[in-house]
């Protein structure tokens, strides 16, 4: 498939290009010179070639629309380039609506958080009311998606009031790069800890020292720690004995930490979770854990390669409660194979029951490398309309449960050019997942597959450094990425550099 504009500086085309994609995935953005002023070729497998044009008149009536003047620094209209690709960008984002029928519920926006850019115009000034204005206009969010993320800005000023000045302390991540099993759709670090009982001794061993030598630096930096949040993989994939000796190993070289605020274990996979590890978390005051059902239909389940049952999900969260644990996430997935609107229904209803501290609702994505994107004429995936009636129910029935949404995210790929979000309680969002998501504090990624993201408060600059994927490159290769890391840290001394 090939789509092309008359006449446009090759700049614009990968912006442009992300936009194709929302309308025909896997299109191709190509300069194409004619008599028209958008000429769009379409190809799809199997089928001839077809062609859409657009004359001058029309296009002119997208793309000649001024745009509201914008005073501030993020958004320079004395640009030109500027100007004009936001002003392409508004233009084909239109004319393939009114020729597909589909409307783009985030516009033109690919490429950015939406909750990144609406701080952005906060901190520049703009009051709420402007900025969902300014996104509706500027970059043609429909309002109920603007309305949404001022509903998120709010509560993360609630739940973070020092969220603006968090870079005088730091947060670490730690990842645990073992699972009972990988699922379908799944491409984060994620290997099956069946058969690797030395490899996971030997990462173990290596993850220690990453941690010590980290909370070195931070005693001698003098820093404090917000949050620690425990990924993976699945962190309970290890043995109980093993998980004391990390959370020991935390303890003492963090120890200068002595305020953190948040202390997270992911526990995603029910079958992980047992009396004894479930003791251990409790013994270090872990405050919050994760135990996520995806989906509570036993079909699925099997489908998607997740090796517990329904009735696991459940005695494993009772076990949860019965010990002490108040502060419980749980996961659901909109738009997994074989699902519609009555099976989502019905997993809220579960949620309505269980009513853990906070819910994160994920719209499906084809991730580049999952089993799920290989073979996807395996799956049957409802289409664009259902995933939208299930995103809009999420919203209505969390609402109605008396959750707030927190943080969003949005992935390439996503079904329905939808999107992901945190719902809680009041009181119970993840302070982590906030700050991750905002970029508002550097964090500290120690772990299989970690990424630190070392921010600069003066310029805003993130410096990103990713430890290895894989465990036994991990393993043999850690001591150098650490020091690399601990260089780059020293260079670019993100914490006081604004102090």
């Amino acid at each position: 498939m090939k789509i092309g504009m008359k006449g446009i500086d090759s700049i614009y085309y990968p912006h442009l290009e992300r936009i194709c994609r929302l309308f025909f995935a896997g299109c191709k953005f190509v300069y194409h010179e004619s008599e028209w002023e958008l000429q769009i070729c379409l190809k799809q497998e199997n089928e001839d070639e077809f062609q859409l044009y657009c004359t001058e008149a029309e296009t002119g009536r997208h793309w000649q629309q001024p745009l509201e003047p914008i005073e501030s620094p993020s958004d320079d209209r004395s640009n030109p380039k500027k100007v004009m690709g936001q002003s392409l960008a508004i233009a084909l984002l239109q004319i393939l609506q009114e020729y597909t029928g589909i409307r783009q519920p985030w516009g033109i926006l690919t490429g950015i958080r939406p909750t990144k850019l609406f701080h952005r115009y906060y901190l520049e000034g703009l009051s709420f009311a402007a900025i969902e204005q300014r996104l509706q206009s500027h970059y043609q969010v429909i309002p109920e998606k603007t309305a949404l993320l001022k509903e998120i800005i709010s509560q993360q000023q609630k739940a973070l009031p020092d969220l603006y000045s968090l870079h005088e302390e730091v947060s670490i991540y730690i990842g645990i790069p073992f699972c009972p099993t990988k699922c379908a759709y799944c491409t984060f670090p994620a290997y099956s800890i069946q058969g690797r009982t030395g490899s996971v001794d030997d990462f173990l061993a290596a993850l220690h020292e990453e941690i010590d030598a980290i909370g070195e630096w931070l005693h001698e930096k003098g820093l404090s720690v917000t949050t620690i949040y425990i990924g993976g993989g699945t962190p309970t994939s290890i043995s109980a004995e093993q998980m004391d000796q990390l959370f020991a190993k935390c303890q003492t070289s963090f120890s200068s930490c002595k305020h953190i605020r948040e202390y997270t274990v992911e526990a995603g996979r029910p079958d992980t979770l047992d009396e004894e590890k479930l003791a251990v978390l409790k013994k270090w005051k872990i405050d919050r854990i994760s135990i996520n059902p995806q989906s509570f239909e036993e079909q699925t389940l099997k489908l998607i390669g997740r090796h517990h049952t329904v009735k696991e999900t459940w005695e494993k969260y009772h076990l949860a409660r019965e010990m002490g644990f108040q502060n419980i996430n749980m996961d659901l997935i909109i738009g997994l194979p074989n699902e519609g609107l009555d099976t989502f229904q019905r997993s809220l209803h579960m949620i309505e029951e269980l009513r853990p501290e906070s819910l994160t609702v994920h719209t499906l994505s084809f991730k580049r490398g999952s089993q799920m994107s290989q073979n996807k004429e395996r799956y049957h995936i409802v289409g664009r309309e259902e995933i939208m009636e299930m995103v809009q129910l999420a919203r209505g029935k969390t609402k109605q449960m008396g959750y707030h949404p927190y943080y969003l995210y949005r992935q390439s790929n996503i079904l329905g050019n939808q999107e992901n979000v945190g719902y809680a309680l009041p009181g119970k969002e993840c302070l982590y997942n906030i700050i991750m998501m905002e970029e508002r504090q550097s964090i500290l990624g120690l772990g299989c597959g970690a990424v630190s993201k070392i921010v600069q408060p003066k310029t805003g600059k993130i410096v990103r450094w990713a430890n290895p994927k894989e465990p036994n490159a991990y393993i043999e290769t850690f001591r150098s990425h650490l020091q690399g890391k601990i260089d780059q840290l020293n260079q670019v001394d993100p914490v006081r550099s604004s102090s």
